[in-house]
């Protein structure tokens, strides 16, 4: 008999215990990001109990902006025997330069709103030729 860290999970199972909807669960395997381990008779999905760290290693990357593309790669290169660490900080560094970017685009759109703004005038009549005056001017 199985003990139970061997015993396999069946997919509402394994919902159950990680939160992951077996939507979800069935697009992630269908992206190679989760596999199970075999069907029942009645086939119904099986996973190891591993899956339940895969999958809290997913709902992790995934809220520090990784993409599932993303963490499809470090997990073919932790799937290969390697560690995936580097690959992580590689990925991780490239989010911080992702992010003072946008940073840097939402701090230019701030000064030109603001801009825009300190000069708006109210219009009381509707213009005929413009939507609003106040943004299309050129």
């Amino acid at each position: 008999m199985l003990s139970q860290e061997q015993r396999l999970l069946l997919i509402g199972e394994v919902t159950a215990m990680s939160g992951v909807p077996i939507r979800t669960i069935r697009y992630y395997e269908s992206l190679g990001l989760l596999k199970s381990s075999g069907r029942t008779q009645g086939g119904f999905r099986q996973f190891s109990s591993d899956v339940l760290k895969r999958l809290a290693f997913i709902k992790r990357a995934q809220s520090l902006s990784l993409s599932l593309q993303e963490i499809g790669e470090i997990l073919q290169i932790y799937d290969g025997g390697k560690p995936a660490c580097d690959e992580i900080q590689h990925k991780l560094t490239d989010k911080i330069s992702e992010i003072d970017q946008q940073i840097e685009q939402l701090l230019t759109l701030r000064s030109e709103l603001g801009k825009l703004l300190s000069g708006w005038d109210n219009l009381t009549i509707k213009p005929e030729d413009t939507i609003c005056p106040n943004i299309q001017k050129d």
